[in-house]
């Protein structure tokens, strides 16, 4: 049975190449929203973190009516640290939209989604975006992307894919680069006519694979996937085995049914082979599960995800300030809530550590890890967490192996040289450089730990011009050992409140992160020293009253702007030797050991 009725798509492209601003015109076009009805942009990023950032964390459905022909389309992430969204997600689709941008091209992210796209066997259609960009370079996209194809050993068929010009921004598509057409009617033609309809026998026993969860307190844990064979109704005794082939759930029963219509998600009594469909009332379901039929219980199977690369300690968090900004403060209750989130983040690892309060959480990348440290704090959770450290294998040879990253950066043409030298003193290799108008774009093979705390040094040199992204590339032997950070820290003296006085004295040796006010404690690191050693300083220092002091003497003191540092900036800065102090109201990095004298023993045994 072939459905002709429906056609299932996801959107795969490097981040800010502008799938979720498309996606919004494929849904005013479609006519999912009433004339008069009040939009927010980018109404598929429906996260709080992904509004303020500007980009998807999570991939999310959503499904338009296109002359009586449903499509269901998956908007995906396009940060590399995200890719495990992206790679099961596939699995639900016959076909894919490569987004591509107008000036920048096929970029790391781009190369990354696209090979997993490939090895599938699926369908692509090629969509250069944002063609009214000033910069546009509409004559050369069409060759690297072709070239990029070759590059990822594309089948022939994947060769002749069909290419388009939009502006997702202005809803408009067009099949020749010398038009700019008026709305996205080619878009939704190519789609309905270039993606093949799902394929399947509805008569033969239910088979679906779960790719993705979600959860609700109501009716627990959410399974969503797409049925490949059969049929599903609400109330339908099913068996669920996982992709060993062992069965989890003999006799469990469907007991809701949804499918996506446009934003919403509606109740439905049955469904077909091809439709992606949410269903709950199974417990214990999780990614990568096969809902079959109890008469025929056959796994499907299902995608490697990639792993990890970089890890870090999650542990309670027991400064002096300990409990009080925090609701969940506890060893069980931070336990409880990182088992959770590994129910829906398959490329996530969380180990036990011989201290029953510390955990070992492994991610694709810092960005990975900083998301689940940004959604704890803000459900009001406390803990420390360490510096990001990336995880090494041993290969056949016995030889030590790290992850190392494929880093393209894009530069204005007189910060070259800054960059090449950072990233040389990085041990980055330089794999090719041509130049794109008055900038150039460089790629780099780098190690992933010589990236750590690179991306504001960059920012810096590049004069806040610079473009940098990284995708993980393979294993390679160790490139030998990489100086973490070249400045020191500035450690508070004792406890107490930050004045004005102790600030001052203070901001000559190095730059501060914390203003006036500012409650402190013994160990707490207070700014950043230009030299590699840590420096003691007393900021509580107040100045001693005498009797010839005038009450205005204390005027001309001025305090030179503090630097307000973001999450990521902290975890930039540690050191090994410090830890990060996340609260739901602050972010304060300390020592390890917050006693001054106890630390210069320990460096002098050292």
């Amino acid at each position: 049975m072939i459905r002709e009725d429906l056609r299932n798509i996801a959107i795969i492209a490097h981040v800010d190449h502008g799938k979720t601003t498309l996606v919004d015109e494929m849904l005013k076009q479609s006519g999912v929203f009433r004339e008069n009805q009040a939009v927010a942009e980018r109404v598929m990023d429906s996260n709080d973190i992904e509004r303020e950032r500007g980009i998807t964390i999570l991939a999310k459905n959503t499904s338009v009516m296109y002359n009586d022909i449903k499509i269901n389309i998956i908007d995906t992430p396009g940060h590399a640290d995200f890719g495990g969204e992206v790679e099961r997600v596939l699995e639900m689709v016959d076909g894919v939209l490569l987004l591509v941008d107008a000036a920048e091209g096929p970029m790391p992210q781009t190369r990354f989604v696209l090979s997993k796209a490939l090895e599938m066997g699926h369908k692509i259609i090629v969509v250069v975006n944002k063609i009214d960009r000033p910069d546009a370079r509409l004559d050369e996209i069409g060759d690297e992307v072709l070239e990029l194809l070759l590059d990822l050993d594309a089948n022939d068929e994947q060769l002749e894919s069909p290419i388009l010009f939009c502006s997702g921004r202005s809803g408009t598509a067009s099949l020749s680069q010398y038009e700019t057409g008026t709305d996205l009617k080619p878009l939704f033609d190519t789609i309905v006519n270039y993606i093949a309809p799902p394929e399947g026998d509805e008569n033969e026993p239910l088979q679906m694979l779960i790719s993705s969860i979600d959860y609700n307190d109501y009716v627990g844990r959410i399974g969503i996937g797409r049925i490949v064979r059969g049929n599903i109704k609400v109330n339908q005794q099913v068996t669920v085995c996982d992709y060993t082939g062992s069965k989890k759930n003999y006799n469990s029963k469907i007991v809701s049914l949804l499918q996506i219509q446009g934003l919403q998600r509606i109740p439905v009594e049955s469904a077909e082979m091809g439709d992606i469909v949410w269903i709950s009332g199974i417990d214990g379901i999780t990614i990568g599960d096969t809902i079959c039929a109890v008469e025929n219980p056959e796994p499907l199977p299902f995608v490697k995800i990639s792993e990890p690369t970089v890890e870090m300690t999650f542990s309670v968090n027991d400064s002096p300030f300990a409990g009080r900004e925090g609701k969940f403060v506890t060893s069980r209750q931070l336990r409880e809530r990182l088992f959770k989130e590994l129910l829906k983040d398959v490329s996530l690892r969380v180990e036990e550590t011989e201290s029953t309060d510390a955990f070992r959480v492994a991610g694709r990348g810092e960005m990975h890890l900083s998301i689940l440290i940004e959604n704890m704090r803000r459900e009001g959770y406390e803990l420390a967490v360490s510096t990001p450290r990336v995880l090494y294998k041993e290969g056949e040879d016995g030889r030590k192996l790290e992850p190392i990253e494929r880093l393209v950066i894009d530069v204005p043409e007189d910060c070259v040289g800054s960059v090449m030298e950072k990233i040389g003193s990085r041990k980055g290799e330089l794999v090719e450089m041509h130049p794109q108008g008055n900038r150039m774009r460089i790629e780099f093979l780098v190690p992933a730990r010589g990236l750590f705390g690179y991306k504001s040094e960059f920012l810096t040199d590049t004069k806040g011009e610079g473009i940098m992204s990284h995708v993980f590339e393979d294993y390679q032997p160790y490139k030998g050992d990489i100086e973490r950070r070249k400045t020191g820290s500035l450690v508070s003296f004792e406890t107490g409140e930050a004045v004005t006085y102790g600030l001052f004295n203070a901001q000559e040796r190095g730059q501060l992160f914390i203003p006036a006010g500012t409650p402190v404690y013994e160990g707490m690191i207070v700014g950043a020293s230009p030299k590699t050693d840590d420096l003691v300083v007393n900021v509580c220092k107040r100045k001693h009253l005498t009797n010839t002091r005038a009450s205005g003497s204390d005027d001309a003191l001025r305090l030179v702007p503090h630097r307000i540092l973001s999450l990521e900036d902290c975890l930039e800065f540690l050191a090994d030797d410090e830890l990060l102090e996340v609260t739901p109201k602050s972010l304060r990095i300390r020592k390890r050991v917050l006693n001054n004298s106890q630390r210069a023993k320990l460096k002098a045994k050292a």
